[in-house]
């Protein structure tokens, strides 16, 4: 037998007319974002005008420059599709937003009229929008488990979903609280409202809905079992506490509020910095274990599972191929990575019982594209050792 095994063609997913369904699907989606953005941004004219609504549009970028680069650090190993996040950054920046502002809107109206107006916004703050804002983020997140289950792989995925569905909630909820400040107090207004919720918490929204990822991400590693459906629920029950718990601070005046951000906020965004951390590192060493079994059979080398299971020699291993066959090596060694990992994730749902049904079709078609994948990478490389077959 001589050359590289030819790639295996993958398995065809779904059933007739996939085209058709996935055309009708983006169809739809996109239909949806234009509908409730149109409505959100129909509300900022109406509150803020469209001149001022730019400002504050310009402005709210700015702290996505902190989250979403934080997400996608975390989201290294088995980057999600880009399609994907930009869908689930859509939703929260208009579906959940749209929805929210609705809600939100029209329950203050009718507790006003029994309570009073200083008392219907305390309620809607503290009790009302937690449950509206997370229950309309985390619908998106649990849509991409629910429609996109071969994405979604555990606990980092759904963290990766969660903050990005919160990061666009966030964007365009500050487009609102930025114009608000413009409105009232100037470029000086703008100002203090982007240092608050840009530079001190730009994770909060990400942190809060990330809990019921965390939930989610549990329960796509089960196949039965209780757990499977008692940790969303307490995932979501979790988000909605820390997020009335965020927004009570803000009824305590200024001296109370830096107080608890101090005491209470600042560690609970160590503590979520360290478990996402945690929870990337974790990734890798499940890549590696699950790698191993394929490397006894001989379709990996050991120093090759160890380098697929860290993200720092993984790096230094697409610059060797990229020095030893040009940058179009270092790509291909970039998709050896990732085929081996998607393997690993696969081969834990085989494990767990919560592969789909062609997943052993699946399994061959990325040995062999994988080895296909190898034997370019160590071809340009004189005396390297011959690709296994």
């Amino acid at each position: 037998m001589s050359g590289p095994p030819r790639p295996l063609q993958r398995p065809p997913l779904g059933t007739a007319r996939p085209a058709l369904r996935r055309w009708l699907w983006t169809g739809s989606l996109s239909l949806l974002f234009l509908l409730t953005g149109t409505m959100f941004a129909a509300g900022l004219d109406a509150e803020l005008g469209a001149a001022t609504a730019l400002v504050g549009l310009a402005a709210a970028v700015l702290p996505l420059f902190i989250v979403l680069p934080a997400v996608l650090w975390l989201d290294r190993f088995e980057s999600e599709p880009t399609s994907y996040l930009v869908s689930i950054f859509l939703w929260g920046a208009c579906v959940a937003t749209a929805g929210a502002l609705l809600l939100n809107t029209s329950t203050m109206f009718l507790i006003a009229q029994v309570a009073g107006g200083d008392a219907a916004r305390e309620v809607t703050a503290v009790v009302v929008a937690p449950v509206v804002e997370e229950l309309l983020k985390g619908l998106g997140v649990l849509l991409v488990l629910l429609l996109r289950r071969r994405e979604f792989d555990g606990v980092v995925d759904g963290i990766v979903y969660a903050a990005t569905c919160a990061a666009g909630f966030a964007f365009a909820e500050n487009v609102l609280y930025l114009g608000r400040g413009y409105t009232e107090y100037g470029a000086t207004g703008l100002a203090v409202v982007l240092v608050t919720r840009g530079v001190f918490a730009p994770f909060a929204h990400p942190m809060f809905t990330a809990c019921f990822g965390v939930g989610l991400g549990i329960a796509a590693t089960r196949s039965r079992g209780a757990v499977r459906f008692i940790a969303p629920v307490v995932g979501l029950l979790l988000a909605m506490f820390l997020h009335g718990l965020w927004n009570a601070t803000a009824l305590v005046g200024a001296d109370g509020a830096v107080t608890l951000y101090l005491l209470l906020q600042v560690p609970m965004f160590v503590v979520a910095g360290i478990f996402a951390a945690w929870a990337r590192r974790r990734e890798g060493r499940i890549i590696a274990q699950e790698l191993t079994e394929y490397a006894a059979r001989g379709w990996f080398a050991p120093p090759e599972v160890t380098m697929i299971g860290s993200i720092a020699l993984r790096r230094q291993a697409r610059r060797w191929a990229a020095q030893t066959g040009g940058p179009g090596n270092g790509r291909t060694m970039r998709a050896f990575q990732d085929e081996a990992t998607e393997l690993a994730f696969l081969r834990q749902r085989l494990r767990r019982g919560t592969a789909p049904p062609d997943a052993q079709a699946t399994e061959l078609a990325l040995l062999h594209d994988i080895a296909a994948l190898r034997a370019r990478i160590y071809a340009p490389a004189t005396g390297a050792l011959a690709p296994r077959r």
